[in-house]
C-alpha cells in the first residue's frame, strides 16, 4: 500500500469514528437517532475493512470495546533510556544561536503528562508515566487503551516507543471541569491526575488524547527528526504540531518562534522545544545527567497582571515554622484564577510593604506557581496576625543562622504540629504509609486513637469505629492495614527521614545508613556517646546540633520511642562499589558551580566511587574544588585558602590518567 493511500485511508478512518461516536451518543444517550441501521452498519462495516486492510485500529473505534479494568495500584516500571529534559532558555536569541542554520524541527512544548507508548509485534503493550527523574515510570497502560486516539494496533511489526504527552484540550478541560465536583485548576493537572487514576472507565470520560514526539527504536532506521514524526503519523499517531527549518537566516527563525501562538492552539502549552533535524548529529552532541543536548526549550518570559492585596492565611507546620500565603484579588492568568499567592518568609514579607488594597503586580512563575513580583502602592499599613491559627498561642520571631526571619509557633502541642509531623511521617518517600492523607490523620487524631508513631501500628484496636468513620469501610480499611503492615520492615534511612529531625532527610539517611550499616542501635549508641556527625560527608554543625535537640527533647522522644518495638530494621547497604585506587581516593573533594556533565547526585557518586569524600563546603579540610559555570563564593574561599581548583576537564583528565 502506498503511502499517500495508507495516510487517506486513515484520514477516512478517522472521519467515520468520528460519524458512528456521534450515531452511538445520539442513539444512545439522546434517544434521537441521527442515522437509520442499515447507514450504520453500512459506516461500520466499512471501518472495519479499513482497520483489516491497514493493520491499525485506534482507541476510540466503534469496533473495539476497550474494558475499563481496575487496579489496585499503580506498578513501577524502568525506562528502557533515561528521560532525560530539554535544556531551557527564556531568550529567543539563545534559540536563534541553537539553530546555527542548521536543518532544525520547532514544536510546541506541550503541558500534560509525559508517556512512553511501547508497542511489540504491531500491538500497544505498555504505557509509562515519565515519573521521578525519567528513571522508573508507573504502568498506565489500562488507562492509555482509553485514550481518544491511541493506537491500540499499527501495521509496523518492529518493537519501538512512542514518547509524547498525554493532553486534555482546552475546549475539554472546561466540558468536564463543569461536571466535577472539585474542579481542576489547569488542563496539566487533570490529564496528570485522569491518566494515574486505578479506574479506567473513569479515566476513559475525560477525553484524554496523545501527542508523540519522539521514536525510540533500536531497529527502525530513521535519520532525521521529520522522518520520525512523518513514520508516526503513518502508523496512525497524532504528533506535536511542528515546522521544519532549512536554509533560513536568523530572522527567519525569530518570525517562525512569533508565529507559535498559544491563544491560537487548543492545548495547553508552556513553550517551544526546538531540536535538530539530523539525528545523528544530534545524538552526538551526548547528554548530561539532566538533558539531551539536542534538544533546546524556549521558556516564555512571564506575564505580569495587576491585582488587589486583601491579607494573609497563617499555616503552622510540623516544625512549628508558620508559613504565609498572601491573598489577593482574583485575577485570570494562564487560563486559571489566581487568588493566592506563597511569600515563604517574613523577610519576604516585609519587604513588600503590604496594605489592604495595595495594587500588586503576579506572574506565574513558569506558568505554573502564582508569585507576587512588585507592590505598587507599598502603603505598610498591614500588620501581621501573631497568633497561631491552630492552638491561638503567641506566635514568635525567629532568625536562622543564615539570618532569615520566619514565624514560629512554641507550642510543642499544637494539633496542626502534629498533624504535619505525622503526615511527613508517612509520606511515600519515608515509611510509605498509603491511606493516611492529612484529612484522615485529623479524623483519627482528634478522636485520640492516634497520639504517636506507634499508635500507627495498632489501629486495630479502633477497627469497628474506623469502618464506621465517612471515607472509609472495610475495604479501605483493610488497604490501610495492609499499608502499615508492609511498612514494619524498613530501612534505616527512611526511618531516620520520616522522624523529622530537622535538616536531616533522605540524603542524610542514606549516609546515616551506610555509616551505622543499617543499625538503629548502633546510631542512638553514637548519639549517646556524642558521636562528632560532623565527620560524615554533608554534614554541618547545624545538622550536629539538630540530632542531639531532637534526641533530647522529651516531647519528641515521646513520638517516635513507642515506634521501636514495632517495627524492624532491614540492614540494605547502600554503598556503592568503591575504587580506592585513585588519585582522590582519600581526599576531600567539593564540586561547585553549573556542571556540564553531572548533576548534583551524578559528581557525588562519583566522588564516593573513587575513594574520596564529597563535601557541600569549602574548608581547610578540603583538597579539591570541581568548578563548574557560576562557581560563585565557594571558588572564592577556595583560593583564599590554597586549595587546588579543578574544571571538569581537569577533573576527567585526572582520572584518565590514574588508569
Amino acid at each position: 500500500m502506498s503511502a499517500n493511500k495508507y495516510q487517506t485511508n486513515l484520514e477516512r478512518m478517522k472521519e467515520l469514528i468520528q460519524i458512528l461516536t456521534e450515531a452511538d451518543i445520539a442513539y444512545y444517550r439522546d434517544s434521537r437517532p441521527i442515522m437509520t441501521d442499515f447507514d450504520y452498519d453500512r459506516l461500520f462495516d466499512e471501518l472495519k475493512g479499513l482497520e483489516r486492510d491497514t493493520g491499525l485500529i485506534l482507541s476510540n473505534s466503534p469496533t473495539q470495546k476497550v474494558s475499563g479494568e481496575i487496579l489496585e495500584e499503580l506498578t513501577p516500571v524502568r525506562h528502557s533510556r533515561p528521560m532525560l529534559s530539554a535544556d531551557k532558555t527564556k531568550s529567543v536569541e539563545d534559540m536563534v544561536k541553537f539553530a546555527d542554520k542548521k536543518p532544525v524541527v520547532l514544536s510546541w512544548k506541550l503541558d500534560g503528562l509525559t508517556l512512553v507508548l511501547r508497542y511489540e509485534n504491531g500491538e500497544l503493550k505498555q504505557a509509562i508515566t515519565r515519573g521521578r527523574e525519567g528513571i522508573i515510570g508507573e504502568d498506565v497502560t489500562h488507562t492509555v487503551k482509553t485514550f481518544i486516539n491511541v493506537p491500540l494496533t499499527i501495521p509496523t511489526k518492529d518493537t519501538f516507543e512512542v514518547r509524547g504527552e498525554g493532553v486534555i484540550s482546552w475546549a475539554n478541560f472546561k466540558k468536564i471541569n463543569l461536571s466535577l465536583t472539585e474542579p481542576y485548576s489547569h488542563p496539566r493537572n487533570l490529564a496528570s491526575g485522569s491518566v494515574r487514576m486505578l479506574d479506567a472507565n473513569e479515566s476513559g470520560k475525560r477525553y484524554l488524547e496523545f501527542l508523540g514526539f519522539d521514536l525510540i527504536s533500536d531497529s527502525i532506521e530513521t535519520h532525521n527528526k521529520i522522518g520520525q514524526l512523518e513514520f508516526l503519523a503513518r502508523n496512525g499517531f497524532d504528533v506535536v504540531p511542528h515546522v521544519f527549518a532549512d536554509n533560513y537566516n536568523d530572522e527567519d527563525i525569530r518570525k517562525m518562534i512569533d508565529d507559535f501562538n498559544p491563544a491560537e492552539f487548543d492545548y495547553p502549552v508552556d513553550g517551544l522545544i526546538m531540536e535538530y533535524d539530523d539525528v545523528n548529529y544530534g545524538k552526538s552532541l551526548g547528554s548530561t545527567g539532566h538533558h539531551e543536548n539536542r534538544l533546546l526549550a524556549l521558556k516564555w518570559e512571564d506575564q505580569l497582571f495587576e491585582t488587589k492585596f486583601l491579607g494573609v492565611e497563617l499555616a503552622t507546620t510540623r516544625t512549628g515554622m508558620v508559613s504565609i500565603t498572601g491573598i489577593l484579588e482574583p485575577v485570570e492568568i494562564d487560563g486559571t484564577v489566581v487568588s493566592r499567592a506563597y511569600l515563604h518568609n517574613l523577610d519576604i514579607f516585609n519587604s513588600f510593604k503590604f496594605g489592604i488594597g495595595d495594587t500588586v503586580k503576579v506572574y506565574k512563575a513558569n506558568m505554573i506557581i502564582p508569585q507576587i513580583q512588585e507592590n505598587i502602592t507599598k502603603s505598610g499599613t498591614y500588620t501581621l496576625p501573631m497568633t497561631c491559627p491552630c492552638c491561638g498561642e503567641p506566635l514568635v520571631i525567629k532568625t536562622t543562622p543564615g539570618g532569615t526571619d520566619f514565624l514560629y509557633c512554641q507550642n510543642q502541642h499544637c494539633s496542626a504540629r502534629l498533624v504535619q509531623k505525622f503526615v511527613h511521617f508517612c509520606e511515600k518517600t519515608r515509611m510509605n504509609i498509603e491511606g493516611l492523607s492529612e484529612s484522615t490523620l485529623e479524623k483519627f487524631i482528634s478522636h485520640g486513637w492516634i497520639r504517636n508513631f506507634g499508635d500507627l501500628y495498632e489501629l486495630e484496636k479502633h477497627k469497628d469505629e474506623i469502618v464506621n468513620t465517612e471515607g472509609f469501610g472495610e475495604k479501605s480499611y483493610q488497604r490501610l492495614q495492609n499499608s502499615i503492615e508492609k511498612s514494619r520492615k524498613c530501612t534505616l534511612d527512611k526511618f531516620i527521614a520520616g522522624l523529622g529531625i530537622p535538616m536531616v532527610g533522605r540524603h542524610a539517611g542514606r549516609i546515616l545508613n551506610d555509616f551505622f550499616k543499617g543499625d538503629w542501635n548502633a546510631f542512638e549508641q553514637a548519639v549517646i556517646d556524642g558521636f562528632d556527625f560532623k565527620s560524615l560527608p554533608d554534614f554541618g554543625e547545624i545538622m550536629y546540633s539538630n540530632i542531639y535537640t531532637w534526641y533530647t527533647d522529651a516531647d519528641e522522644a515521646s513520638l517516635w520511642r513507642p515506634l521501636l518495638n514495632k517495627i524492624e530494621f532491614i540492614k540494605e547497604n547502600h554503598t556503592m562499589n568503591v575504587n580506592n585506587n585513585t588519585v582522590f581516593s582519600g581526599k576531600t573533594i567539593v564540586a561547585t558551580g553549573k556542571l556540564e556533565n553531572y548533576t548534583r547526585d551524578e559528581i557525588q557518586a562519583k566522588i564516593l566511587s573513587l575513594g574520596a569524600t564529597p563535601a557541600s563546603s569549602v574548608t581547610k579540610k578540603t583538597d579539591y574544588l570541581i568548578v563548574g559555570e557560576k562557581a560563585g563564593s565557594k571558588l572564592q574561599k577556595a583560593l583564599n585558602l590554597g586549595i587546588r581548583t579543578l574544571t571538569e576537564d581537569e577533573f576527567e583528565d585526572m582520572l584518565t590518567a590514574n588508569n
